[in-house]
């Protein structure tokens, strides 16, 4: 599915589904859908209506349309808490290889948002040993984010499920 197939809900929902997957809600995936739900201009009872929805096998509502450019600030909020936490785990990962996914950020796309929070970084802290920390796990996160998007991406092409 497309951004442009899925609503601010759906989004919210299918990126609480991959969370799920390993049946254990970290501290760190809560940091990110706590943000997530926040970018994605959620009220304040709708990310726990979703996730009852989830557990109780129930539809939930589509939501607002997310256009491309909402997309991209949103994958960019998300993808800046992940960093700012200096030593991402598998989970955070995999969520935001699925965030990239469902809003279709290439290669090309990722590498701006990378510069974009590289400036951001430097901006922020001023310590440079911050910095070079957060810098080192954001070119590190780069190639992970772009290994597991690929897989997500030949399941999606090869007719799996992401």
């Amino acid at each position: 599915m497309s951004k442009h197939s899925l609503g601010s809900l759906n989004i919210f929902r299918t990126t609480i589904e991959v969370m799920l997957m390993d049946g254990i809600l970290t501290r760190e995936e809560k940091r990110l859908i706590i943000k997530l739900a926040s970018a994605l201009n959620l009220t304040s009872t709708q990310p726990g209506e979703i996730y009852s929805a989830i557990k109780e096998g129930r539809k939930s509502p589509k939501g607002d349309d997310v256009s491309s450019d909402e997309a991209r600030e949103i994958y960019t909020k998300v993808f800046e808490v992940a960093i700012v936490n200096a030593s991402l785990s598998r989970d955070e990962f995999r969520v935001l290889a699925h965030l990239r996914s469902v809003f279709e950020i290439g290669d090309g796309e990722h590498a701006l948002i990378e510069d974009t929070l590289r400036d951001m970084v430097k901006e922020k802290f001023e310590d440079p040993n911050v910095m070079e920390k957060m810098l080192a796990t954001l070119r590190d996160s780069v190639g992970l984010v772009g290994d597991i998007f690929d897989t997500v991406r030949k399941k999606t092409v090869d007719g799996g499920s992401s």
